[in-house]
Formats: structure tokens, C-alpha cells, sequence
């Protein structure tokens, strides 16, 4: 099993405004998948043209199952850009493949899970976004790649990438940047987080902080709560 990277410094504190991001976006349409001709909308290609950036998602952008992909917590997902090399790395067969939006992502901006914090709000355009939860990725991205293992590897090296909710809708144009709005200096860097997340037997108090951080996405913090009460069951 592979064992994780050695954990990145902490980051200082954000403040309001301290951060513009350059930003590639992509949509996608629904496509099957190479060996199981399930549909999926993890292929996804570049935005050529202004686009509203609403509720749901991006307008022209689609999801296969929406029991498990998109809706409100699950509206925007950024990949780190830097990601991609890693995984190249990992898996070279699938090195040509993996490029920015080719793993799901409408975002794709050198800016990882430990530089940014659970709840912060971000500007994209017109649209203003807030970080509720990290990706949790499933076997479409073996497939999709031709490796058995990958999203196994995503979650083990904790480099999911994450979803925005969209707090105000608006048109969002190539070219535009994310510009950091506001950050709770308390709340955990999302890398933290992840490593609370999948810490077994982790500390029911800062998991309890976790759940309270404005912001984070509903389904999470009940995830959160169910392990908090499991913890407390086990003392």
C-alpha cells in the first residue's frame, strides 16, 4: 500500500483579499465510459465562452447520476493543478490522459487542499463560492483512466481536490480568477480535515469543531456526527 506523502507546512492564517488565482474552467457533457458504457460527465473540455455559473453548477455543465454528483454542495469541483504530475507519476500509462479536466474538475488552479480552509469564500467572476467538502472519488476514475487503484491513491495521498457551493450566482468568463473573500483563520485547512476525516480512532472534539464550521456541506457534517457518536460509543 502506498504510504502519504510527508504532510505539508501549515499555512498562516487567510485574510480578506490576500489571494487571486489564476484559473482554467471546463464543462462537460455525458459520455460513456470506455469498458462498462456507463454514462459519466468526468470528461470534461474547456470554457470557450462566458458561461452563468448558477445553484447547481455551471449551465452547459452535466452529471450522469445525480444521487452522487452535483446539487447544491456539490455545484463546483476544483482539482490542484499540481495533482495531476503526481499522478502521472504513479500511473504513466495514463500520463497523456491526465490533463486539467480530464479527472471531473470545472476548476483547475495551482492551489491545493493545505491552502485553503473548510467554509472560505471565494469570487469567480460575478459568482461568489464557498468550500463546503472535499471530493470523494469512486471507481469512474479507474475506468475512465484504465487503472484500477487510482482513486484508492487520491484518498490515500489525501489530494481529492473540492466542492463549491455557489452563495451568489452570476457569469463566470475564461480568463477570471478565484480571489479569496474571506476565510475563518479557526477552521482547518481542508488537508487537515481530510487527515481527521480518515484518522480511524481521531479526537471526537476536533471532530466536533469540524462539523461546526460554517458552511460545510449538510451531508458532511451529519457523516461527521454519525463518527462522533460512534467514538463516543467506543469510550
Amino acid at each position: 500500500m502506498d504510504t502519504l506523502d510527508p504532510k505539508p507546512a501549515p499555512v498562516p492564517p487567510a485574510r480578506d483579499h490576500d489571494a487571486a488565482v489564476t484559473t482554467a474552467l471546463f464543462v462537460g457533457d455525458i459520455r460513456p465510459l470506455p469498458e462498462s458504457g456507463r454514462p459519466s460527465g468526468i470528461d470534461k473540455h474547456p470554457l470557450r465562452a462566458p458561461m452563468r455559473l448558477e445553484r447547481d453548477g455551471f449551465v452547459g455543465d452535466h452529471q450522469a447520476d445525480l444521487r452522487v454528483h452535483g446539487g447544491p454542495d456539490k455545484a463546483v469541483h476544483l482539482y490542484p493543478s499540481m495533482h495531476l504530475a503526481r499522478l502521472a507519476a504513479r500511473f504513466p500509462q495514463a500520463a497523456a490522459q491526465l490533463v486539467p479536466g480530464a479527472i471531473g474538475e470545472n476548476l483547475s488552479a495551482a492551489l491545493d487542499e493545505s491552502a485553503v480552509r473548510v467554509g472560505e469564500v471565494w469570487s469567480l467572476g460575478e459568482a461568489l463560492l464557498q468550500i463546503c467538502q472535499p471530493r470523494n472519488p469512486c471507481w469512474k476514475i479507474d475506468e475512465r483512466f484504465g487503472c484500477p487503484g487510482m482513486a484508492a491513491y487520491i484518498v490515500e495521498q489525501r489530494i481529492t481536490g473540492w466542492y463549491w457551493r455557489v452563495l451568489r450566482d452570476g457569469v463566470v468568463r475564461p480568463g477570471d480568477v478565484l480571489r479569496r473573500q474571506h476565510a475563518d483563520a479557526d477552521a482547518p485547512t481542508l488537508r487537515d480535515a481530510l487527515e481527521l476525516w480518515h484518522t480511524p480512532r481521531a479526537d471526537a472534539a476536533a471532530m466536533a469543531r469540524l462539523a461546526q464550521v460554517d458552511g460545510i456541506a449538510a451531508h458532511w457534517r451529519h457523516k461527521l456526527e454519525q463518527r462522533i457518536d460512534w467514538l463516543a460509543r467506543q469510550r
